[in-house]
């Protein structure tokens, strides 16, 4: 009998009674406002609680509107430069109690540079909590008892971090791995040895060569890494599917990106269906995870250290790039719509306060706060007007797939002028052949069927579609020439600026596009 199986599963089971129906699910809103007041107090002798008069928040008969009205919003420039940049030289008390020891590096999609993220030891108990909340909403698949002595892989970033004198820099999923719990180490894979590797392709070769060796039943990582790894190992072993390597995987959770647009080419690497099980951990914080198995949302975790405020993400708030306006309209937790994308406000455990995330979220169930992952306030096309979202472009290319009988395992696309007018051009990483005109009139055609706003713009300021079809390879020795490649780092849905330029000129150099 599994003994450890069986200790494991009644634990999880424990833990997962209805006792546990949270306030933060019967009662989002105080369940959030609690946790809010919690951040104030424990930051109140901060250099940033002495600076915006957290001390007298604490006495306010309506915390959360004292608290808009006090605290200004922060993107991650401002943040840094006022206040983090302090953290990073050593200095402690700054925008929360202590010192700061780590700091993840954000995988950049959005900008051209990391950005320098606080990690503070409240905030990895956060995730940790969060973590065990996850892996215990999985007794609700009914898995054997043995399922819960299988490995669990997580494929991330290296767990050697760089240290600067006064703290660590790494990968967020890095981190969070050099700091699992004692108990966590037997079913952890691939091992600290492997996980210590910096280098991707290391990494890579190291876990293809262990594979055979591991009983693995979860994933965990970036779509577009775990099926590299996962055709590696077919092709180094010459079996026909991951299943004949690890008989017993039955769990792939993804986050960061979207994974509808890899779903057809992961189906074809195994031999029977995985649960496709999403979590949504940012380098800012655990926000939210699937805690339902017949859900296509994920259910916030809103009693964990983050409080959280919701911006609609309409041209009234936000400006052609993504960037906030002044005074924007701010919505909490109760007062959000279903079906309505909000970019995210957080304030948080590790100091980040009222710090937009980046991410485009919306409600598909208030009652249980569940969401779904949109896109970026910076990865949209609005360039006369269409605003088209990261969701509609991810929806665009499922349906392109199904179509078509073909796999797109990566894309991008740009905003270009055209004459006196515009033009959107797609760049789609596909191993099959594809005709590119057809491509680029069943794009716009589903676009226009997602979007009014695109199919207005479509008639009058978009004048051409043009697609470029490209080696899925070139994405990603792309991203590898941005020192990008594996872990969690994402090729981003849309291209901007110097991006954009850099981008271009990287095919230009390949002869890919004259």
């Amino acid at each position: 009998m599994p003994l450890l199986g069986s200790i494991i599963k009644r634990a999880y089971a424990l833990r997962n009674m209805p006792v546990e129906k949270k306030l933060s699910v019967l009662h989002p809103a105080t369940a959030q406002e609690e946790q809010l007041r919690k951040l104030v107090r424990k930051a109140q002798f901060t250099a940033f609680g002495e600076h915006y008069k957290f001390a007298k928040l604490l006495n306010s008969e309506n915390i959360v509107e004292d608290f808009r009205k006090s605290v200004p919003m922060h993107d991650y420039k401002s943040m840094y430069k006022r206040w983090w940049y302090r953290s990073l030289n050593g200095e402690t008390y700054v925008a929360w109690p202590g010192k700061v020891k780590y700091f993840a590096l954000s995988s950049g999609t959005s900008e051209a540079s990391s950005k320098y993220i606080p990690v503070t030891s409240d905030m990895l108990r956060s995730i940790r909590r969060a973590s065990i909340r996850q892996l215990v909403s999985m007794v609700k698949y009914r898995f054997p008892l043995d399922f819960y002595e299988k490995g669990i892989l997580m494929i991330g970033g290296s767990t050697h971090l760089q240290y600067n004198g006064t703290y660590y820099e790494g990968d967020l999923s890095g981190i969070t791995a050099g700091n699992l719990p004692f108990w966590f180490q037997h079913f952890y894979k691939p091992g600290r040895s492997i996980s210590k590797t910096s280098d991707w392709s290391t990494k890579l070769k190291e876990m293809v060569r262990k594979a055979p060796t591991w009983d693995i039943g979860v994933i965990v990582g970036v779509p577009a890494w775990v099926q590299i790894l996962m055709e590696k190992i077919i092709e180094e072993y010459k079996v026909n599917t991951i299943h004949d390597i690890w008989p017993n995987l039955s769990v792939y959770v993804h986050s960061g990106v979207s994974f509808k647009p890899y779903l057809k080419s992961f189906e074809k690497l195994v031999a029977r269906p995985l649960i496709y099980n999403e979590s949504y951990l940012a380098s800012e914080g655990y926000v939210a995870f699937q805690n339902n198995p017949n859900s296509k949302g994920m259910e916030m975790v809103l009693d964990n250290g983050v409080f959280y405020e919701f911006v609609p993400f309409t041209k009234n708030n936000f400006d052609e790039d993504g960037n906030l306006r002044e005074n924007p309209e701010v919505k909490f937790i109760d007062e959000v719509e279903k079906d309505k994308e909000y970019a995210l406000l957080m304030s948080s455990n590790a100091g980040a306060w009222r710090y937009l995330l980046g991410d485009t979220i919306k409600f598909i169930n208030k009652e249980r706060s569940e969401i779904a992952i949109t896109g970026r306030t910076k990865h949209f096309i609005s360039i006369c007007g269409e605003h088209l979202s990261q969701d509609n472009m991810n929806r665009a290319v499922e349906l392109l797939q199904d179509e078509l009988d073909i796999e797109v395992k990566e894309f991008t696309m740009t905003g270009v002028g055209h004459g006196t007018l515009f033009a959107h051009h797609w760049y789609i990483g596909t191993d099959q052949p594809l005709d590119v005109e057809l491509a680029a009139k069943k794009l716009d055609s589903y676009l226009c069927n997602l979007n009014d706003d695109y199919r207005v713009e479509r008639m009058e300021a978009i004048k051409e579609v043009f697609v470029s079809v490209l080696p899925t390879q070139v994405f990603y020795d792309y991203m590898k020439s941005l020192g990008k490649e594996g872990s969690a780092n994402k090729f981003p849905r849309v291209l901007k600026n110097s991006r954009k330029e850099e981008w271009e000129q990287y095919l230009k150099d390949l002869d890919l596009i004259s």
